[in-house]
């Protein structure tokens, strides 16, 4: 594929995420994976499932740090340099935030205009379980293959994701550890990787 119709696709698929996603990071996550997964064919799902992970344990926003790892590996995939792999994070990047930026420039131009409208009022509240919908799908996405036959759903887990009982018993450990304890999130990622490390 020709790397300059490579760059172009990488950032209009991630301007439309970037349009699309209300949110945060985690309701992207199911709009990146369908596009950069299932429809592009650029990575594989247990590539995509690997950046999600890198994408965690890294500093910033995880749906921004996605963004800049698949630019990187969708070049990188591609056959192209180090150099072009970066420009490639760049693109991605820029084009996801880009939207958004713009957005939020005129919001804060009309918020205090338009913040107790009913309607406003009326669309944020449309958009709150919507938001929660899209985290729920990103977990189940990155677990499950779902194929349809008419209106019904088949789930096949994705072996190279939980691969043995082993992942599922780390999986339901920091579950527990989250929600029962509220033991914090960098323990769980850094305990995780030590014993990812030892069992594996």
């Amino acid at each position: 594929m020709d790397t300059a119709y490579l760059f172009l696709q990488l950032f209009a698929t991630f301007f439309v995420i970037g349009v699309f996603t209300f949110g945060g990071g985690y309701a992207m996550l199911s709009l990146i994976q369908t596009q950069v997964v299932t429809l592009h064919h650029w990575l594989t799902e247990p590539a995509f499932t690997n950046i999600v992970a890198i994408s965690q344990m890294t500093p910033g926003p995880i749906g921004i740090n996605c963004a800049t790892y698949v630019g990187y590996e969708v070049l990188k995939e591609s056959g192209a340099g180090y150099i072009m792999s970066v420009l490639g994070s760049a693109t991605a990047t820029l084009a996801l935030i880009l939207p958004s930026f713009m957005i939020v420039l005129l919001m804060v131009k009309f918020y205090e205009k338009f913040m107790g409208h009913p309607l406003f009022n009326g669309v944020m509240s449309g958009l709150r379980p919507a938001v929660a919908g899209l985290i729920g799908a990103a977990a189940v996405i990155l677990v499950f293959h779902i194929s349809w036959t008419g209106l019904t759903p088949h789930f096949e887990v994705i072996r190279d994701n939980f691969p043995d009982w082993k992942s599922w018993v780390l999986f339901g450990a920091a579950m527990v550890a989250s929600l029962a304890f509220k033991v914090s999130p960098i323990l769980i990622i850094v305990l995780g990787g030590v014993a990812g490390l030892l069992l594996y």
